[in-house]
């Protein structure tokens, strides 16, 4: 369930998992407690940096998260911090070896989310900070995030491009042992209008199965570009707008 975030303080901020946890038992499925540094529409990178700052805080932090793991039922713990501070690398890994000296005595096993990269970039604001050689030695299993090559607020282009995921396998299975690594893969696609503007009209998500109904309502033919295996076609909407439509079906999830 997406997400617990965090405040500065230490606390998290519940969401109503009652229904998805009743299921993930039912179903014996092992449910992750996810939290983010999400605060007014977007990874926060004062937020994050406060909290790795402090160990006080992170003391607090890690307190509510057993808590809200004991209490809801939770398997696990995935940290999915994100934007944080370049700089800040080293303090994040400190928080995440004491997140697992907290957690792992008492069964719970803590996994993090990578953002997608090729060799190990230590600058920029999404991907300076995730050290995979720390991660892969600190936690129990990663989850990177190879996907969001094709966003909505970026020009049109293959969610997941399988050539841009298969770079960032490369290197991830070099630094962090294959048996920690969980490949992320998209249930969605996005529809942008064109022509595509930076700052202009963002790009609208899509499932599998819209993006489907959209092509047969407009009379698009599906296309398939096989260097990055994805589906994607255009149509032109009722106020004469053209769109373009990347999304993922059965031939770019076995690819």
């Amino acid at each position: 369930p997406f997400s617990y975030t965090v405040n500065e303080d230490g606390s998290l901020n519940p969401i109503n998992d009652t229904a998805i946890l009743q299921a993930a038992q039912r179903y014996n499925i092992a449910p992750l407690l996810v939290i983010t540094n999400f605060r007014n529409g977007n990874f926060d990178s004062n937020l994050v940096h406060n909290i790795l700052a402090s160990t006080a805080v992170q003391d607090l932090l890690i307190n509510n998260i057993l808590n809200t793991m004991r209490n809801k039922g939770y398997y696990g713990l995935n940290i999915d911090f994100e934007r944080i501070p370049p700089e800040d690398r080293e303090l994040y890994n400190a928080f995440l070896r004491r997140v697992v000296a907290s957690l792992k005595p008492q069964g719970f096993p803590v996994s993090t989310a990578l953002a997608p990269k090729p060799e190990d970039y230590q600058t920029g604001s999404w991907h300076g900070a995730h050290d995979y050689k720390a991660h892969g030695e600190i936690v129990d299993f990663v989850i990177l995030m190879t996907y969001e090559w094709g966003w909505s607020g970026g020009p049109p282009y293959a969610v997941a491009p399988i050539n841009l995921v298969e770079d960032v396998l490369r290197y991830a299975v070099s630094v962090i042992p294959a048996n920690k690594i969980f490949m992320g893969m998209p249930l969605y696609g996005y529809d942008w209008p064109l022509p595509y503007m930076p700052g202009g009209n963002w790009a609208r998500r899509v499932s599998p199965v819209r993006a489907v109904e959209l092509a047969a309502r407009y009379g698009a033919t599906i296309l398939y570009d096989r260097n990055v295996q994805a589906p994607h076609f255009n149509y032109w909407d009722e106020n004469g707008v053209e769109h373009t439509v990347w999304f993922e079906d059965a031939r770019s999830v076995r690819a």
